[in-house]
């Protein structure tokens, strides 16, 4: 099973695609989400979202400014007020 996962910024979507795994810097702390992860929102900090396009590889790293994350039914929304790169 795959993890829909969405970067966007306020000028465009960033990212659209299935990966197996994102780790998210959240303002609590990072947190891991998986395909089936329970419905929930955070807010995030400046930091480097980590992409696991599959199990075991490596994380493609991007680095990100502010804003927040939804995961819900179609998987995980992270709304970043800046992405760089």
């Amino acid at each position: 099973m795959a993890l829909h996962f969405e970067l966007v910024t306020p000028a465009k979507l960033v990212r659209s695609e299935d990966v197996h795994m994102v780790v998210v810097p959240g303002a609590e702390g990072e947190f891991g989400v998986l395909e089936g992860h329970a419905p929930f929102m955070s807010t995030i900090r400046d930091g480097v979202v980590q992409v696991f396009k599959t199990e075991g590889g490596a994380a493609e790293e991007i680095a990100i400014e502010g804003g927040f994350a939804e995961v819900g039914d179609n998987g995980l929304t992270v709304l970043a007020e800046r992405v760089d790169g």
